[in-house]
Formats: structure tokens, sequence, C-alpha cells
């Protein structure tokens, strides 16, 4: 019985000492390792779904929050009209025919330059008057010149850029006078001719007490006359890094209107022998593409700095085709497509102003 007991007791030992199959499963069972690693693929790929979910509800937040947050940083594009929630792009539109058009008589608005009144000059159809502007999604309100006038009392408008800007200026006026019944109490300040040979106009509205305001500026950048004893074909340059001389008259007005392009051409820059120059260097061989939006980052950084947003509107007229039917006709497309996808980003940060 001894030895029998001596030989089971040393059976059990080896048992208990050497059979992983039936008391080490977590080291060596065949079958316990393929659960675990089963068990780390499900959490692995609990993780992965877990990224998944995060990054697909950020794409849907951020399709649903963008539109939201760009009608509100954008909110001065969009208007709304009669009270209502419904807002309305105002830049996305068409010209339409409206035969109640046109809505003043060039030919009775003294402050209309001559070359500028076809009908005086013997144009026979008045269609090109009646377009007027309507956004794909809404009506704007008709044009109310007396509400206007009230709008206007005791301000400051202040058109800026070149001859398009200047008969823009000349319509506005137009428009504001059928409202006024003494004509005579609206007249140019220091009594000047409408004519592009001055750098300065401006229409005041005495009854109502605000001006209507045009500034020559057709580059908004310093031109300067070189000297002759410079570079020969250099006659002129533009400093391209510094707002015109006479941009501290701009300032404190009450609603801003800028344009520039129609003289960003080579026929108006090197065919007459004006070239750039930044920081004091002058750069013979760069393109009117770089130096026209050099030109208006500098407008930009001025506008930030020397403007109070608090009390000024600022807007920024597109490039837009020439009032010179030849000179349309002849015009490359390029350089409408060099200059256009600048103009509309500065639009939308002046609309955004």
């Amino acid at each position: 019985m001894s030895t029998l007991g001596r030989s089971l007791s040393h059976k059990q030992r080896a048992l208990a000492v050497s059979s992983p199959r039936l008391f080490d499963k977590s080291v060596s069972s065949p079958r316990f390792s393929r659960k675990s690693e089963v068990s780390r693929l499900f959490r692995v790929l609990i993780a992965i779904g877990s990224v998944v979910s995060f990054f697909l509800a950020i794409g849907g937040g951020y399709l649903y929050v963008l539109p939201n947050l760009t009608k509100s940083f954008h909110e001065e594009k969009f208007v709304s009209f009669n009270g209502s929630d419904s807002f309305c792009d105002i830049f996305d539109g068409k010209w339409v025919v409206d035969n109640s058009y046109p809505l003043y008589n060039a030919s009775e608005c003294p402050f209309v330059e001559k070359g500028f009144n076809c009908l005086a000059n013997g144009r026979i159809n008045d269609d090109y008057l009646k377009w007027r502007w309507k956004p794909r999604n809404c009506e704007l309100p008709r044009f109310n010149v007396y509400h206007m006038l009230e709008i206007l009392r005791n301000k400051r408008i202040v058109f800026v850029g070149d001859s398009m800007s200047r008969t823009q200026w000349e319509s506005l006026i137009c428009l504001l006078m059928t409202g006024v019944q003494d004509k005579g109490s609206v007249y140019e300040v220091n009594g000047n001719k409408i004519t592009k040979l001055i750098r300065f106009l401006g229409v005041r509205f005495s009854s109502f007490n605000f001006t209507v305001e045009f500034y020559r500026s057709v580059f908004l950048v310093q031109h300067t006359w070189s000297s002759k004893y410079g570079i020969k074909r250099v006659r002129s340059t533009l400093t391209l890094d510094k707002l015109d001389d006479i941009s501290d008259e701009w300032i404190n007005a009450d609603v801003l209107i800028f344009n520039s392009g129609q003289w960003w051409v080579p026929g108006k820059l090197f065919g007459v022998g004006c070239y750039f120059q930044v920081n004091s260097t002058l750069r013979i061989g760069m393109s009117i593409q770089t130096a026209f939006r050099t030109a208006l980052e500098t407008w930009s950084s001025w506008i930030d700095t020397k403007i109070n947003r608090n009390r000024t509107r600022v807007f920024f007229r597109t490039f837009e085709p020439s009032h010179w039917r030849y000179l349309l006709i002849a015009m490359p497309s390029i350089q409408m497509n060099a200059f256009g996808s600048l103009s509309r980003k500065f639009l939308q940060i002046g609309a955004a102003i």
C-alpha cells in the first residue's frame, strides 16, 4: 500500500507540474490563444469604428453648420425684406428689362457730362436705359427717392476710382435730385463743372445736409512722375505699397465705394512708360496681374488700419467692361479672366465690412 501510495503521489505531482493542457491554459493552450486573438481583433474593430463614427459626426456637423456660419459672417450680402425670415443673395442675379425705366432724365440733370448723355448726342433708341438688376430668389424694393434722401440725411458718401466710378456718382446724384423740389439747393461745393480733369468733385444736398463726393484715383495707389535723369523708358511709376496721396480725404465717410481695374492694362501702363515700384525698388519685370494684386492688398490693409468699420460701409466694385465701344471689342478676354477672380474676392470682403 505504501508503494502504491508513493506511486500515486508521484503521478499527482507530475500532473500538477507538467500538464499545461489541464492547469495552465493561459500560457500554452492553442484554444485559449485563438480566443485571445479574436478578443484583441474585436477591440481593434471597436476602436476603428469609434474613429470612423467620430469623423462622420464631424463631417455631418460641418455640412450642417458651415452654411449657417457663412450666412452669419457675410450677412451684409444677404438682405431680408418685409421683416421676413427669408434671405436673399443680392449679388446672385441678372439684368432684366423693365419698361418703367429710366428713373431720371439725363437731359434734365445738370451733373451729367455731355459726353455721356447718349440721347442728347443723337442716340435713337433708349433700350439701354431699361435694364434693372434682379436677384435670383427675390425682388429688390423699387427705388424710393424720398426714403433714400432721408436715409442719407447728415451723411457723407464718397466714390473713389476712375471714370466708371464717376459716372455712377453722376447717376446717383441725378436719381436723388428727382426728389428735391428746390434744384438750386443742390450744387458742386467748389462751383466746378463735371469733368475728368478735376481730382475732386463734391455735390451738396443742402436741404438734407449731405454730400456725394468723387475722388479720381484710377490706380488707388500712388502715381509718381519719374526724374528725367532716370531710366529712359520709365516715365512714371506706381508705388504699389503706398495708397494714393489723397487717401486721407476718404476717411470719415459714411459710405465708401471703390473701383479700379480699367487702367490696369498694358496700353495704359507699359505703353505710356508706367512701371511698378515696391519698397522703393523699381520692378521692371513685374506682371500687371501681380501688381494689381499687390495694390489691392495695400488698399485692403489701409481699410483695416484707417477706416472705422463701426461707422463706414465699404464696397469694392468689380472689374467692369469699358464704356467705350471700340475698347470693349478690342479688349482681350484674358485680361478679364486675369482680374475677375481677384476683384470678386475683394467685392466679397468689401460687402462683408
